[in-house]
């Protein structure tokens, strides 16, 4: 029988559930992106990053699978992406791990930089200059079966139909060799339509990063050569995520989830960021 996970939850209720603990000093909190996927969405990250330490899946309040709980208050939306803020300080040694929406939270609350040991961000980006990309490429891509997909998500917006849409477009989260994996891992989520329907309202479009890496804080940029969800080309942007202390490793052949194609060079990229963490690394 399965051991339950540990679980802790912060007073505005995000939700840390240890899911790896080994020998190490570092607290090592993943964040999914989405949002509406929950944390699951992130497991394989978690196994293909393989860090030392102990790991923790976090999920917002009202987000994923962290729903109709005590622990989780009325109108939990009001207090994100801000609420990390209380997960970073539940630990220490706090090294936190976005994926895509996950990593543009962490870079929309300045309180972090002061809290973090350090940081990976994973598929996604500085700002939201990321959309116009994608939507072009995604009108040179369609998709068959995805227009009725999203007009039926469109009728009636909810959990069930948003699953739906999302395995729907599944073919431009994966390349062809990771198409079936990536699959298996969309269709077993705990979509959340609410969570969705805040960012599209209130984070996607206005989203711009509010802090930066400081000298001090060792950052990971990580993402698939054949990421066509958020275009890795903008953080050339802003120089301050071009520093000796901000490693940049791309996985060749790899899409937006870039450990179901290449998760031994996702291994690698983290053994370095570990090193820069323990003071030994190189860039």
């Amino acid at each position: 029988m399965a051991l339950e996970e540990p679980v802790r939850w912060t007073r505005s209720g995000v939700r840390l559930r240890c899911v790896s603990q080994r020998e190490g000093r570092w607290n090592w909190l993943f964040v999914p992106g989405g949002p509406g996927l929950g944390s699951e969405s992130v497991r394989g990250l978690v196994r293909a990053a393989d860090v030392p330490g102990t790991v923790w899946l976090v999920d917002l309040p009202g987000d994923g699978s962290n729903r109709d709980v005590p622990q989780v208050p009325a109108r939990p939306y009001e207090r994100w992406p801000d609420v990390l803020v209380e997960a970073a300080d539940a630990l220490d040694e706090v090294v936190m791990v976005g994926h895509s929406t996950g990593g543009m939270f962490l870079l929309s609350v300045p309180e972090l930089g002061s809290r973090l040991a350090g940081m990976a961000l994973v598929s996604s980006a500085p700002h939201a200059g990321w959309r116009t990309a994608f939507g072009q490429w995604a009108e040179a891509h369609p998709i068959p079966g995805l227009a009725e997909a999203a007009d039926a998500y469109g009728k009636d917006p909810g959990d069930r139909t948003l699953g739906a849409l999302t395995l729907a477009a599944a073919e431009w989260n994966f390349t062809p060799e990771g198409l079936a994996a990536g699959r298996a891992v969309l269709a077993d989520l705990p979509y959340c339509h609410d969570a969705v329907a805040w960012a599209d309202a209130h984070f996607d479009e206005t989203y711009q990063a509010r802090w930066r890496p400081h000298s001090g804080l060792a950052t990971l940029i990580l993402s698939g050569t054949e990421d066509h969800v958020v275009d890795q080309r903008i953080w050339q942007d802003d120089p301050a995520f071009d520093q000796p202390h901000v490693l940049r490793r791309t996985i060749a052949r790899a899409g937006h989830f870039p450990w179901i194609e290449n998760p031994q060079a996702v291994r690698t990229a983290f053994a370095d960021l570990t090193s820069l963490l323990d003071g030994s690394g190189s860039t």
